[in-house]
């Protein structure tokens, strides 16, 4: 006899979503499918309001990532300003560097957030721990002392994204053409040298090392677990520089293959040439692809994993040293091992705290050249703008009437790019998990759960409308048959 296995909800994730397995008579899997069950209309109710309000009001859409949303949207506003970074005069060096540091710092306390509090406890307590156990407080219990240090190292994060946007969440800081403040000189002293309650520049670089300690202690214990978990090919893509590195702020869209070799490099402002979006009826969230692939061939996969696929180097020297031991274990080719991407998520966690201090000891966060004045006629009221949130890939695409107000707003966020992935994942994990196991019980199907969680998923950020989209209501009877159907 099928049977159908639901999941539902999906924990420790941002957002509502489900999973159904369907089984066959012999306990095949026939089709594995991660639902997406919520609506959120920002695209569309952004529509009138005026353009400078967007990096507002768009990084309300998430709780998490808001900073990747306010810069999305703050660099559509350079666009359409006249002083976008593909323009004669783009922000000054000063207002890049203010953004880049709010932007590296929500990697880092983002980063320790998912990895910390909703990955390791399978890592530290047991894909089969009870659920009571599996948990932040488990993992309270289980070390006190690295708990300490991640609070620590996730507070600090928060309080560089305090100095730069005014406030932990949702601060206020791009303005069009740059940004409305600086970083003083004692807002520096205190993040390098630290507080009572708030660790040194020293300390956080330490801090930022428990994450890959734990992967790699874990991962020589579990090896034939992790590497064999899910290992799901496909292209990778992320912003990159003139010389393939990864900058999580600006550069071209790079796509490469298993082999490495770049299968697509463009220009993000022409991300419409490129990339379409299936749709299906099961989920709010929809299924980007390249155009001239197709949507099998074509998905790809963004976030960690794929930017330390893509990137040939770091900038930083702990992090680059972890990245050449990354990087080795697949001899040079791209992994696609989905656990590894908590160890990609480890090394931007160091990446990101290098950053940090590099921009704190630049004498241009105190200058006052904070915000490009455009000349006159330079109203262009259309933009794109691209960063590598933590979770990947993020596009925002506005355009607005000549009086300044939204006619149009499109967003394409990383978890939306990885929708293809993350059902390939549902699908690999339940076949390797459920089938030929008889009974299925509470850890194999939270297995499903990891593999999810491994991408971090924000379903808020990731649901969208599709042209019309009726309140659809059926009666069934206890045997499936369809009694009454309203649809409004």
């Amino acid at each position: 006899m099928s049977r159908k296995i639901v999941i539902d909800p999906v924990t420790r994730i941002e957002g509502h979503g489900k999973v159904t397995v369907h089984l066959d008579d012999d306990g095949n899997v026939t089709d594995a499918r991660l639902h997406v069950v919520e609506f959120r209309g920002y695209e569309k109710f952004i529509q009138g309001h005026p353009f400078w309000e967007a990096p507002m009001l768009m990084q309300r859409i998430c709780g998490i990532c808001f900073v990747s949303h306010h810069l999305g949207g703050a660099k559509v506003l350079d666009d359409m300003v006249g002083v976008g970074a593909n323009s004669a005069l783009g922000v000054t060096t000063t207002a890049e560097k203010i953004r880049r540091l709010g932007h590296y710092a929500q990697m880092l306390q983002s980063h320790v957030t998912a990895y910390f509090y909703l990955v390791v406890p399978e890592m530290m307590l047991g894909m089969d721990a009870a659920p009571e156990q599996r948990n932040l407080l488990g993992l309270i219990e289980a070390d006190p002392a690295l708990m300490r240090r991640v609070i620590m190292l996730r507070k600090w994060g928060q309080e560089v994204i305090k100095t730069v946007f005014g406030k932990r969440m949702h601060g206020i800081s791009s303005v069009p053409g740059g940004v409305d403040k600086n970083v003083s000189v004692a807002e520096r002293d205190r993040l390098l040298n630290g507080e009572e309650g708030l660790p040194s520049i020293g300390e956080v670089l330490d801090y930022a090392q428990d994450g890959l300690r734990l992967f790699h202690d874990f991962h020589a214990k579990n090896r034939r677990q992790v590497d064999g978990f899910a290992n799901v090919p496909v292209l990778n893509m992320s912003l990159a520089d003139a010389n393939g590195n990864v900058d999580y702020y600006h550069g071209v869209l790079r796509i490469i293959d298993g082999d490495k070799n770049v299968v697509r490099e463009f220009d993000y402002h022409d991300y419409l040439d490129h990339f379409s979006e299936a749709v299906e009826p099961w989920s709010y969230m929809k299924f980007p692809f390249l155009k001239e692939l197709g949507r099998e061939k074509g998905s790809v996969r963004v976030g960690p994993l794929a930017r330390m696929n893509v990137t040939n180097s770091l900038s930083t020297p702990l992090a680059q040293e972890a990245l050449e031991r990354f990087h080795a274990y697949t001899d040079g080719a791209p992994n696609n091992m989905t656990l590894h991407t908590n160890w990609a998520r480890a090394i931007e966690v160091l990446h990101a705290a290098e950053l940090i201090e590099e921009l704190l000891r630049d004498p241009d966060l105190q200058k006052q050249d904070l915000v490009v004045t455009p000349a006159p006629g330079a109203w262009v009221g259309e933009g794109v703008g691209v960063v590598e949130a933590p979770r990947g890939t993020l596009l925002h695409h506005y355009r607005a009437s000549a009086e300044g107000d939204i006619t149009f707003a499109n967003l394409i966020v990383a978890t939306t790019q990885n929708n293809q992935v993350l059902n390939r994942t549902v699908r690999s994990v339940a076949e390797d998990y459920l089938v030929g196991h008889g009974e299925i019980t509470e850890a194999m199907m939270n297995a499903i759960e990891v593999g999810i969680r491994a991408f971090d998923p924000c379903l808020s950020c990731a649901t969208h409308a599709f042209g019309q989209m009726p309140l659809i209501v059926t009666v069934l009877d206890p045997a499936g048959n369809v009694l009454n159907e309203r649809v409004r």
